[in-house]
């Protein structure tokens, strides 16, 4: 039996039957955790006991806490057997009857220190690690969730040292929240708002769609006449709203631009597939917003489905679901046939039941605008979804830069609507232009105050224009920043060429820290720096290694525009060497390298003299014979070289202008391919300061 069914059936909060159970001693980390049939008959004795005690004073609970005084006065007695000399597979000693040593740890304990911590081989630390799911070696730490479960098995309790380092790890990572001074009675439980992210082709629209159609009343299904961006599911008495542009770009780019929407993250992974790259964005994605994660198991109904083959991998990525004693809650689902759709919007109900998200819908309204366009028949308008108060037709708000007032609003189905509550997600028209997706907001007094905090955020975004920090004005902020703050901390981004490279910088870094400071990975990954990353490093404020690998061209122009900071190496020692000095505020380039052109190869051909040529059409600056550049096949670097041939048509040349074909011709190189990408550049040197 689950604890919600037995919530449910004692007629109780899910989390108060959580914290029953943990006072009784009954391990249970949320209200989808298991309990055996004595657990289960324990906590109703409990609740049968409580409340059997106006009408009948039993004097069993006093009896119970005799025993209990007597059982500690025996521990107490027998305190000379230490906990730590018995071996807890040796059977000697019973884990409840021995007293428990209380060993304080500090975050980021290895398997080696924890094992002369506790008195206790290797091995032994290794087997219990491994029987939940997590593979790891002696030098490597243990998960911060796993250090309790681990200590109790070997009779200890864990206590997991919070430093202030510790405790401020995550706030560069997430944009601060709008933090609103309302009377705890004026708050409302409100629907949690949830994102859909994953893979490619995993099933992700397939699954909001299965939910959808499982949400429509039978006779209606002709009434969703539109798509307005998100939509709301019922789950029993209560909704659930889910924002209907999956994928983790979406989500970032929301949050890049200061919206944080979502309350909890659906992530979809297909029981055939696994984890793939994708995945582990969504993951890296996921985790920096620091909300609740779900994971979806999808495709169940495939004959190469292997769900617990998805549950290990995922554990390679610091998520341990409950079923190998972790914290975070996975339903099997097939979006096809809609098994286990009910089960998944069980556990989501059960989350924001738990969280207790709330607001306050007596004040003017404000949120998140989510999608906008500009509508043929109506004009413009935005989907948006309520955080605080009640939206109402008639009212006049502000989003950014554009004001409206509200002449209609629609729900997914396309009915109107008088009014729009906290969490509920409108589609609303009347605005005076297309406002952008993520921008804030709220309602205003009336129109003229409307259109004055129009005007004046338009005065300030023209301002804003001229002061556009670039990458290195950027770096320069980061470095003073890190230079003299307290608890200083240097998010990263880190892509390699190889898996290998990618594990070598990943655990050189962990080791790289000072007083008061610290690296924190925010996403790695193998292959070329994407405009994906370019939007998670602009929401985390992180700065983007790359080792063996570049940046194409979307990122380099995103990356301008964001002003984040790329930073590009051959050697590793030398990305370490940065980093290092990057932490204590210290960095100053010694080198500065500049993009003179770019070419793509269109087609390879042998030339007598020459030998391979990459016929090629210039995309961007110029290319010189005789200057540095480097291939580039599929963002990865496999040539580090010089120009050798520079043709146009039967013609040497010196330099072809961007828009051109030319044959170009590599020094001591022939394994070019059709699709790779020449980048000619130069570098310079820069004194140190």
């Amino acid at each position: 039996m689950r604890v919600y069914e037995l919530a449910r059936e004692l007629d109780v909060e899910s989390k108060d039957l959580v914290a029953r159970a943990l006072d009784l001693g009954i391990e249970v980390k949320t209200a989808s955790s298991g309990l055996s049939d004595e657990d289960a008959e324990l906590l109703k004795l409990s609740y049968a006991e409580e409340r059997g005690e106006s009408a009948d004073a039993a004097p069993e609970p006093v009896e119970a806490e005799e025993a209990t005084d007597a059982t500690e006065t025996d521990a107490t007695e027998t305190d000379e057997v230490d906990a730590s000399d018995a071996d807890p597979s040796d059977g000697e000693v019973e884990p409840e009857a021995r007293r428990r040593r209380t060993v304080t740890v500090a975050e980021g304990i290895t398997v080696q220190e924890f094992a002369e911590l506790t008195r206790r081989p290797v091995g032994i630390v290794v087997r219990e690690l491994v029987t939940r799911g997590q593979m790891a070696g002696a030098t490597q730490p243990i998960p911060i969730d796993l250090l309790p479960v681990v200590g109790e098995a070997l009779g200890y309790e864990i206590e997991v040292e919070a430093t202030a380092a510790a405790e401020d790890t995550v706030q560069p990572l997430v944009r601060a929240k709008r933090v609103f001074d309302d009377d705890p009675d004026d708050l409302v439980l409100r629907p949690p708002v949830v994102t859909v992210m994953g893979h490619v082709d995993h099933g992700k629209t397939q699954l909001l769609d299965s939910i959808r159609r499982a949400n429509v009343v039978e006779g209606e299904v002709g009434g969703i006449t539109q798509h307005i961006g998100a939509y709301q599911a019922q789950v029993g008495d209560r909704k659930i709203t889910f924002i209907d542009t999956p994928g983790h770009e979406a989500f970032t780019t929301l949050r890049a631009r200061g919206a944080e929407v979502t309350d909890i993250v659906v992530l979809v992974v297909a029981a055939d597939d696994g984890v793939m790259p994708q995945t582990v964005e969504a993951i890296s994605h996921a985790k920096a917003a620091n909300v609740p994660i779900v994971i979806a198991i999808n495709k169940i109904d495939l004959e190469s489905a292997n769900p617990q083959s998805v549950r290990a991998q995922l554990t390679e990525h610091g998520l341990v679901v409950e079923e190998l004693g972790g914290d975070i809650v996975s339903a099997e689902v097939s979006a096809l046939t809609g098994a286990g759709i009910d089960q998944l919007l069980e556990y989501i109900d059960l989350i924001a039941e738990l969280e207790e998200f709330s607001a306050n819908p007596s004040v003017p309204a404000s949120g998140t605008v989510i999608e906008a366009q500009l509508d043929k028949g109506r004009g413009p308008v935005a989907t948006v979804i309520v955080h605080r108060g009640t939206l109402r037709r008639g009212d006049a708000l502000v989003a950014g830069p554009v004001s409206g007032r509200i002449r209609a609003m629609f729900d997914e189905r396309g009915d109107q609507l008088t009014e729009a509550p906290p969490s509920m997600p409108v589609l609303t028209m009347g605005w005076d232009e297309v406002p952008q997706a993520g921008d804030y907001f709220e309602v205003a007094a009336n129109d003229r105050a409307a259109r004055a905090m129009a005007a004046e955020r338009v005065s300030e975004a023209r301002s804003e224009e001229f002061v556009v920090p670039t990458a290195a004005e950027r770096l320069t902020t980061l470095l003073e920043k890190l230079r003299t703050a307290e608890h200083a901390e240097l998010p990263m981004i880190v892509k390699a060429d190889a898996h290998g490279s990618l594990e070598a910088i990943r655990d050189a870094v962990a080791k790289i820290q000072r007083d008061d400071g610290r690296v924190t990975i925010v996403h790695t990954a193998v292959g070329g720096i994407t405009e994906n990353d370019i939007i998670l490093a602009e929401a985390t404020e992180s700065v983007i290694f790359g080792f063996n690998v570049r940046p194409d061209a979307k990122a380099r122009r995103a990356a301008e525009e964001a002003g984040i900071e790329v930073r590009t190496y051959r050697i590793i020692y030398e990305l370490l060497d940065d980093v290092e000095a990057m932490l204590v505020g210290r960095l100053s380039p010694e080198e500065i390298e500049q993009l003179l052109g770019s070419a793509e190869v269109r087609e390879t051909f042998r030339a007598p003299r020459f030998g391979m040529i990459a016929g090629s059409y210039v995309t961007e600056g110029e290319i010189n014979r005789g200057a540095r550049v480097r291939l580039v096949r599929d963002g990865v670097v496999v040539y580090d070289g010089t120009i050798g041939s520079l043709r146009r048509f039967k013609d040497d040349v010196r330099t072809v202008a961007s828009g051109f074909e030319c044959g170009i011709g590599l020094d001591n190189f022939r394994d070019i391919k059709e699709g790779d990408v020449l980048e000619s550049y130069e570098v310079r040197e820069v004194a140190r300061t």
